[in-house]
Protein backbone atom coordinates (compact mmCIF):
# COMPACT_ATOMS: atom_id res chain seq x y z
CA UNK A 1 0.00 0.00 0.00
CA UNK A 2 1.38 3.67 -1.05
CA UNK A 3 2.87 4.80 2.51
CA UNK A 4 2.49 8.48 1.16
CA UNK A 5 -1.58 8.39 0.44
CA UNK A 6 -2.83 5.52 1.07
CA UNK A 7 -4.85 6.00 -1.85
CA UNK A 8 -7.52 3.14 -2.75
CA UNK A 9 -8.27 1.99 -6.22
CA UNK A 10 -12.19 3.43 -6.85
CA UNK A 11 -12.80 3.68 -10.11
CA UNK A 12 -12.76 7.39 -10.37
CA UNK A 13 -9.30 6.92 -8.99
CA UNK A 14 -7.89 4.05 -11.18
CA UNK A 15 -9.02 5.73 -14.22
CA UNK A 16 -6.74 8.69 -13.65
CA UNK A 17 -4.37 6.25 -12.14
CA UNK A 18 -4.11 4.42 -15.50
CA UNK A 19 -3.64 7.97 -17.39
CA UNK A 20 -0.60 9.20 -15.94
CA UNK A 21 0.82 5.79 -15.91
CA UNK A 22 0.44 5.78 -19.45
CA UNK A 23 2.34 8.81 -19.74
CA UNK A 24 4.94 8.05 -17.41
CA UNK A 25 5.57 4.39 -19.49
CA UNK A 26 5.87 6.82 -22.48
CA UNK A 27 8.15 8.81 -21.44
CA UNK A 28 10.30 6.37 -19.85
CA UNK A 29 10.38 4.21 -23.04
CA UNK A 30 11.21 6.88 -25.20
CA UNK A 31 14.23 7.97 -22.67
CA UNK A 32 15.37 4.25 -22.37
CA UNK A 33 15.19 3.76 -26.21
CA UNK A 34 16.92 7.24 -26.91
CA UNK A 35 19.54 6.23 -24.67
CA UNK A 36 19.99 2.70 -26.13
CA UNK A 37 20.24 4.73 -29.57
CA UNK A 38 23.00 6.91 -28.64
CA UNK A 39 24.85 4.30 -27.25
CA UNK A 40 24.85 2.18 -30.21
CA UNK A 41 21.97 -0.25 -29.94
CA UNK A 42 21.18 -2.73 -27.22
CA UNK A 43 24.51 -4.74 -27.43
CA UNK A 44 24.77 -5.91 -23.74
CA UNK A 45 22.14 -4.88 -22.41
CA UNK A 46 19.13 -7.13 -20.78
CA UNK A 47 15.15 -5.87 -20.23
CA UNK A 48 13.97 -8.41 -17.75
CA UNK A 49 10.52 -7.89 -16.10
CA UNK A 50 9.60 -8.34 -12.31
CA UNK A 51 5.68 -8.36 -10.94
CA UNK A 52 5.72 -6.02 -7.85
CA UNK A 53 2.29 -6.06 -5.77
CA UNK A 54 1.60 -3.12 -3.62
CA UNK A 55 1.37 -0.10 -5.75
CA UNK A 56 -1.84 1.77 -6.52
CA UNK A 57 -0.78 5.48 -7.51
CA UNK A 58 1.66 7.16 -9.33
CA UNK A 59 4.25 8.24 -6.01
CA UNK A 60 4.38 4.23 -5.68
CA UNK A 61 5.47 4.04 -9.67
CA UNK A 62 8.18 7.30 -8.28
CA UNK A 63 8.94 4.74 -5.60
CA UNK A 64 9.80 1.65 -6.96
CA UNK A 65 11.37 3.19 -10.17
CA UNK A 66 13.50 5.41 -7.51
CA UNK A 67 14.64 2.47 -5.78
CA UNK A 68 15.32 0.08 -8.64
CA UNK A 69 16.93 3.49 -10.87
CA UNK A 70 19.51 3.61 -7.70
CA UNK A 71 21.09 -0.21 -8.89
CA UNK A 72 23.99 -0.47 -10.70
CA UNK A 73 24.16 -1.32 -14.08
CA UNK A 74 19.88 -0.25 -14.53
CA UNK A 75 19.19 2.35 -17.13
CA UNK A 76 15.72 1.81 -17.30
CA UNK A 77 12.73 1.08 -15.44
CA UNK A 78 9.16 1.29 -16.88
CA UNK A 79 6.75 0.29 -14.71
CA UNK A 80 2.59 -0.40 -15.97
CA UNK A 81 0.64 0.12 -12.69
CA UNK A 82 -2.48 -1.52 -13.74
CA UNK A 83 -0.64 -5.17 -14.12
CA UNK A 84 2.38 -4.47 -11.24
CA UNK A 85 4.95 -5.11 -14.42
CA UNK A 86 8.23 -3.73 -14.05
CA UNK A 87 10.46 -4.11 -17.11
CA UNK A 88 14.14 -3.36 -15.86
CA UNK A 89 16.73 -2.40 -18.40
CA UNK A 90 20.36 -2.81 -18.76
CA UNK A 91 23.65 -4.85 -17.54
CA UNK A 92 25.00 -6.09 -14.57
CA UNK A 93 22.54 -6.49 -12.19
CA UNK A 94 20.85 -9.31 -10.13
CA UNK A 95 17.11 -10.22 -9.53
CA UNK A 96 18.47 -10.33 -6.12
CA UNK A 97 19.51 -6.50 -6.19
CA UNK A 98 15.97 -5.39 -8.28
CA UNK A 99 14.20 -7.36 -5.32
CA UNK A 100 15.76 -5.53 -2.83
CA UNK A 101 15.20 -2.02 -4.41
CA UNK A 102 11.95 -2.91 -4.52
CA UNK A 103 11.24 -4.33 -0.70
CA UNK A 104 13.39 -0.70 0.21
CA UNK A 105 10.72 0.81 -1.67
CA UNK A 106 7.92 -0.80 0.92
CA UNK A 107 6.98 -2.91 -1.73
CA UNK A 108 6.64 -6.95 -2.40
CA UNK A 109 8.35 -8.68 -5.23
CA UNK A 110 6.31 -11.32 -7.19
CA UNK A 111 7.21 -14.78 -5.22
CA UNK A 112 8.23 -13.10 -1.59
CA UNK A 113 6.71 -13.27 1.28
Amino acid sequence: MCTACACGTESAQAEVIAEVTAEVTAEVTAEVTAEASAAGGTAGKVGKVYSVSGMTCGHCVSSVSGEIGMVGGVTGVVVDLPTGAVTVSGAGFTDEEIHAAVEQAGYQPAGRS
